[in-house]
């Protein structure tokens, strides 16, 4: 499947709309479509994408009305256009763990993030500049679960099945079993390197396993082209890679500066937006020694830049590229 973006047929009424090219920001959704019912997974970071979305799945949701929406997890990019699909006769569905992150002050928090000092400021301003948030309100979710969940969308059943805290608190993966799609959010970065937000990332490679244990056609990813298990494989040997290089660090009394700076990628480093390493094993030491203290973003976004040669000059080119 070429991946385009837009809307992406992957049959038994399965579809994706995929938003090259992958990185911070630019995410997919999904759409499932019943008997006279659609269900939406996710939303979109801002609500020119959005509304641009949901336009381009509207010769569908037409027939097949909107019933339900399914927030994978809690990242702006997958929840602050809410309030473009929130109505009387649509439910808004997330885990607990997420729906307790999907508030007006995670908006505030992205907008904020230019503002800071320096190149970390610099870097999130090239990243984020794509899109608006000052016209967002957001719309929390209006039924959570724990755990596993069974919807009915038009006489056909969707599977939600928590997953996280992996790559955020509270991950879901929407299983369409009568088609064998998944929609798996950011527990797949495809042809970019995924970022533990939360961790521990051990669970992160057990999702990864549970997704090669499953009998599926067609993956969709939270960034990046659909896939199949071989891209399953890749995001978690690439977590694996790391929970091993960073354990070995930890053991020898390296601090997680020290580590970072010290691991070579090897394969790895060619992918984009490599510098995320900082933040992945940031989450490996706290997974460690759970006394340590989560970084500030003012932190993750400066060595992260600086792991990358981001400048302020270079812009875009240096920052672009792996989703969020």
């Amino acid at each position: 499947m070429a991946y385009s973006r837009g809307l992406h047929d992957l049959g038994d009424g399965c579809h994706a709309w995929l938003q090259p090219d992958g990185g911070w920001g630019w995410s997919n959704s999904g759409l499932v479509t019943g008997g006279g019912a659609s269900l939406l997974v996710d939303t979109l970071f801002d609500l020119v994408t959005t509304r641009q979305m949901l336009d381009g799945i509207r010769p569908l949701t037409d027939r097949a009305p909107l019933t339900t929406v399914v927030n994978t997890h809690s990242d702006g990019d997958h929840c602050f256009g809410n309030e473009l699909v929130a109505s009387p006769g649509v439910e808004i569905i997330a885990s607990a763990a997420a729906a307790r992150l999907i508030t007006q002050h995670a908006v505030e928090e992205i907008s904020a993030l230019p503002r800071l000092a320096g190149r970390a400021g610099a870097y999130a301003a090239a990243v984020l500049a794509p899109f608006r948030f000052d016209d967002i309100t957001v719309v929390p979710p209006t039924r959570t679960f724990t755990g596993r969940l069974s919807v009915d969308v038009g006489g056909r059943e969707v599977e939600l099945i928590e997953v996280g805290p992996a790559h955020t608190a509270g991950d879901v993966l929407v299983h369409v079993p009568d088609a064998r799609v998944m929609f798996a959010g950011d527990i797949l970065f495809i042809d970019g390197t995924p970022i533990v937000w939360a961790g521990p990332p051990q669970r992160w490679v057990d999702a990864c396993d549970l997704l090669l244990d499953m009998r599926l056609t067609a993956i969709v990813p939270g960034h990046g082209p659909v896939t199949g298990k071989t891209g399953v494989a890749q995001v978690r040997d690439y977590l694996g890679f790391v929970i091993a290089e960073a354990t070995k660090r930890h053991e020898a009394g390296l601090d997680a500066d020290a580590a970072i700076a010290s691991i070579d990628l090897g394969k790895y480093a060619g992918m984009p937006n490599q510098g995320r390493l900082a933040q992945n094993v940031a989450a490996v030491y706290r997974a460690l020694d759970p006394e340590l203290p989560p970084q500030p973003l003012t932190e993750i976004f400066g060595k992260i830049a600086d792991l990358e040669g981001f400048t302020a000059d270079a812009g875009l080119s240096a920052a672009t590229g792996g989703g969020n």
